[in-house]
């Protein structure tokens, strides 16, 4: 019996070592839930509804049940895989419905195609309201449609990354999921926007969240290797490179899916399908802006520019006139 008691002592000290533990040190090795919800981010325009309505329809057809939700105001995430049609978002269809007096219901605002389930969010007006908040509201009135009770093996939701508002960056500010993955090109401008959302997960990885970064998918590689070396500075994996190819480029524009057993491209979207399941949300390392201009040739960017600082004259133009000194001065005795 004596054997069986336990050492306080030695338990006590572990629970000061969890204690003293930077929870922002704390790598998880895989996701935990039986749901995968995955943030996708990246510069407007980058490609992320190409990648997500594609990788969303192989990921079905894998024989996975997948959510894909559009969070991006201009509600294209879903054009693709509607064949260009857009669907009603939760943000108008409930406006609508509260007008009506009316309920909104699943039917009213989910659709689906090839296997994927698939809905916007949408946003305001323009003019007339916040994106971020939209995104907010948008999220309370999926929780009333029973968003927690849903079963599905992947939830994918498409965020706008230019936007660092605190609605845009909620699944990361609260940990709604488990891990971030980045879509970019070779650009100085789209690798901002990658870096300043790893800036998000280490800030908030500082906070004691979770979430981490999964990896980044290159769009419209032209093997110039900017976005290889970006994802090797800021330690993630490159989890796919979808070339820059107008055969994708003309099945894009016409909305024709490519994700799919049937398609030559379907051999690249089911490895990026198994890529994004496995991969584990790790913590970047954000470059400052000098680290990411190095990426890039000095003649690109400017890079190798030195900053000439201005003066009062400069400022005034034609107008500019020696200003009286406030100076005292004192005579030699």
């Amino acid at each position: 019996m004596k054997d069986e008691v336990p050492n306080l002592k030695d338990f006590d000290q572990r629970l000061r070592d969890e204690a003293n533990e930077d929870l922002a040190d704390v790598i998880p090795t895989e996701a935990t839930k039986k749901t995968q919800i995955i943030a996708i981010y990246g510069k407007g325009g980058i490609g992320k509804s190409f990648t997500l309505a594609n990788l969303s329809h192989m990921m079905a057809e894998q024989g996975k049940r997948v959510l894909l939700i559009g969070c991006d105001p201009k509600s294209d995430t879903t054009s693709l895989l509607f064949g260009g049609k857009a669907c009603p978002t939760i943000i108008e269809t409930s406006t609508r419905k509260k007008l009506a007096g009316e309920e909104v219901q699943i039917g009213d605002v989910c659709f689906k195609r090839g296997g994927v389930f698939a809905m916007e969010l949408g946003g305001p007006e323009v003019g007339r309201g916040c994106g971020g908040r939209g995104i907010i509201h948008g999220f309370e009135l999926l929780e009333k449609l029973g968003f927690h009770d849903w079963d599905f093996d992947y939830v994918l939701l498409d965020f706008l990354g230019d936007v660092v508002c605190g609605g845009f960056g909620l699944p990361i500010a609260r940990d709604m999921a488990q891990k971030v993955i980045l879509v970019a090109s070779n650009d100085l401008q789209s690798l901002y926007v990658a870096n300043n959302v790893c800036s998000a997960v280490e800030y908030f990885r500082k906070l004691g969240g979770n979430v981490g970064v999964a990896g980044l998918v290159i769009n419209k590689d032209d093997l110039s290797g900017e976005a290889q070396a970006f994802a090797k500075a800021v330690d993630i994996p490159v989890l796919a490179a979808i070339p820059q190819d107008d055969d994708l480029r003309k099945k894009s524009a016409n909305y024709q899916i490519v994700g799919t057993a049937k398609s030559p491209w379907g051999g690249l979207f089911a490895e990026l399908a198994e890529a994004v399941g496995v991969a584990p949300p790790v913590r970047p390392t954000p470059l400052d802006q000098d680290g990411l201009l190095g990426l890039f040739d000095a003649k690109d960017t400017g890079g190798d520019y030195q900053l000439v600082p201005a003066t009062d004259a400069d400022m005034r133009g034609k107008h500019a006139k020696p200003k009286t000194s406030l100076e005292v001065v004192y005579d030699d005795a």
